[in-house]
């Protein structure tokens, strides 16, 4: 090979080269615009177990926040199902949380009072059926505690309620409690009255379709009384799902104790979206 030719072939492999690093170059340097673009930050959930003083009586309360947020955000109060304080509302806060909300799950019993027993959770929780106002003034307390983080927007606040909650959460809104929304998740649905000058809130209530212990009967009396006062509410039904529907460990707990309670992923998930859509609607 002669000079001529050498050089040619050396100046070929010295351009493939600088072509090559170009390339790379570039695409190093679009990804990490991609990067920049599409990165977010991982929610940062803190947690804080609190008491704080109520009806005459120490309450436990279970605290849930992103701290990678530093403004003010929508709260939500977290009332469980007749078992009390457990872990299921807990971790409905932390989820709540991670959407960006400061979430506070409730303390209804007091001295953060826990039952595994339908017995004796039906006899903890019968008094605030019976007595509404009962369960309202367990509500104004968390509340109180609720607003007294920094992080609240106290003019956004709404609760969510799983079975006996969902029920206490529509019976506070029916006696006036200055919420925003209130959804209720496999609750019963007749209670405190429906009154058109004490309703401030808008209802989500998340029914499964085929739950024997909220029959199509109280379902109908539920809409007429909220049709009755012009009352701004969503009704949902799941096909296929019946009580507890949320709960992934309402199945086993069914089986246990010989109740009609199970867990359905797919009404989970669709209730769940549609929670998510009614808050981005009150919270504008």
């Amino acid at each position: 090979m002669n000079k001529s030719n050498i050089m040619k072939h050396r100046f070929g492999f010295a351009f493939l080269f600088m072509a090559a690093a170009a390339i790379v170059s570039c695409s190093d340097e679009a990804s990490k615009k991609t990067g920049e673009r599409t990165e977010t930050k991982e929610p940062a959930v803190k947690e804080l177990n609190i008491s704080y003083a109520g009806d005459s009586i120490t309450m436990n309360g279970f605290v849930a926040y992103d701290t990678s947020i530093d403004t003010k955000r929508p709260a939500i109060l977290v009332i469980p199902e007749w078992w009390g304080l457990n872990d299921y509302p807990k971790m409905r806060a932390r989820e709540l949380a991670k959407l960006g909300y400061i979430a506070m799950a409730m303390d209804m019993y007091g001295n953060g009072l826990t039952t595994d027993s339908p017995s004796t959770a039906l006899k903890l929780a019968t008094p605030f059926y019976a007595h509404p106002e009962k369960a309202k003034a367990r509500v104004d307390a968390a509340l109180v505690a609720l607003k007294s983080f920094m992080q609240t927007d106290t003019g956004k606040i709404a609760a969510i309620g799983y079975c006996f909650g969902g029920a206490m959460a529509l019976n506070t809104a029916r006696l006036g409690e200055d919420f925003k929304g209130v959804v209720s998740f496999h609750g019963t649905l007749v209670g405190t009255p429906a009154n058109k000058d004490l309703l401030k809130a808008k209802v989500l209530v998340c029914h499964g379709a085929d739950d024997p212990f909220v029959p199509q009967k109280e379902v109908d009396q539920f809409k007429k009384q909220m049709d009755s006062i012009k009352a701004d509410y969503t009704f949902k039904a799941y096909p296929g799902a019946v009580h507890a529907f949320t709960n992934p460990r309402a199945t086993e707990v069914g089986k246990k104790w010989n109740i009609p309670i199970a867990y359905n992923a797919a009404a989970d998930s669709a209730s769940w979206k549609d929670m998510k859509a009614f808050f981005d609607s009150i919270f504008k």
